[in-house]
């Protein structure tokens, strides 16, 4: 059983590593289109040598004790980053870890009760574009490896301008109407289920307002068949890999005004709240020796508050 564990680590690592080559090739396609064909001037003076920007990578070991001389080796990953004229701040991260839970952790996490030690892999997309009219995005998928092993993941819309924010606007529909279809290619609860799910957690309790337009949002997901549950999670990626970049392209050369960036700047501060006091992804990164850097990359470039 310990080689066919092994064998699933290392299909879902690579996976996941490949679902990111493939977005950071897409989105820099879009770069590139960008300044190529910019009817309007909107991104011709966002850079300076009129080159498409690509993706910087930065790769990082995990050493939670910060005593590399002294520590196993406990995986690490790498951090993507693009700074560019249409994505103003993009990353897609790849971690591969394992190590040991804090005994106050250790209760939170299925299995962990038995054996502190655990794996973990996975691939985190957060997008915040430069137009408020192309929405930001988030997404991840992961695999987790304690005494027991589970799927999670997702991914969710959150528009920058308010008329966008309804359920019935395009974008939001046609999000929603690409996961549901996966959702369904597997079971016809799920998408029910999941996008119930992402609701409540991509909620702001304080604000008694959703961060987005939702999407769909799974945790410790074992049905009893690992292949499947990997399809699954494969599936949703890709998915997110096709439609998001759709709904960028469809509004990239859409001209925006001081107006839309002013929501864009509220919105955003939307958005950091609940990365910093609620998202579980952010608490495990830090609370497990991920990379800090890598974590908070998430939050948006700029953002105000009034």
């Amino acid at each position: 059983m310990a080689d066919v564990m092994e064998t699933r680590k290392a299909a879902a690592k690579a996976w996941f590593e490949q679902l990111r080559d493939q977005l950071c090739a897409t989105l820099e396609a879009i770069e590139a289109q960008a300044i190529e064909n910019d009817p309007a001037g909107l991104y011709a003076a966002r850079t300076s040598d009129q080159n498409p920007k690509t993706f910087e990578r930065t790769p990082w070991r995990r050493n939670p004790d910060n005593q590399p001389e002294k520590s196993a080796d406990q995986g690490g990953g790498v951090m993507s980053m693009l700074r560019g004229a249409v994505f103003e701040k993009a990353g897609v991260h790849t971690s591969s870890v394992q190590g040991e839970f804090s005994p106050e952790f250790a209760k939170q996490i299925p299995g962990a009760d038995k054996d502190p030690r655990f794996w973990a892999s996975g691939v985190s997309v957060i997008i915040h574009p430069r137009n408020p009219h192309i929405p930001a995005a988030h997404m991840n998928t992961r695999m987790i490896v304690t005494t027991k092993c589970w799927f999670g993941g997702g991914g969710d819309l959150n528009p920058m301008t308010t008329p966008a924010r309804e359920r019935d606007h395009k974008d939001a529909l046609d999000f929603h109407a690409a996961m549901k279809s996966t959702c369904d290619k597997y079971d016809n609860a799920f998408y029910e289920k999941f996008s119930e799910w992402c609701e409540t957690y991509f909620y702001l309790p304080h604000r008694n307002e959703a961060r987005g337009v939702g999407g769909i949002f799974y945790d410790r997901h074992d049905t009893g068949n690992w292949d499947t549950d990997f399809a699954f999670t494969k599936d949703v990626g890709s998915t997110f890999a096709t439609i998001y970049p759709e709904i960028a392209r469809r509004r990239m050369n859409t001209p925006w005004s001081q107006e839309d960036l002013d929501q864009q700047s509220l919105w955003r501060g939307r958005y950091a709240e609940f990365n910093l006091l609620y998202d579980r992804g952010t608490q495990f990164g830090l609370k497990t020796g991920g990379n800090v850097d890598a974590i908070l990359s998430s939050l948006p470039p700029m953002a105000r508050w009034t």
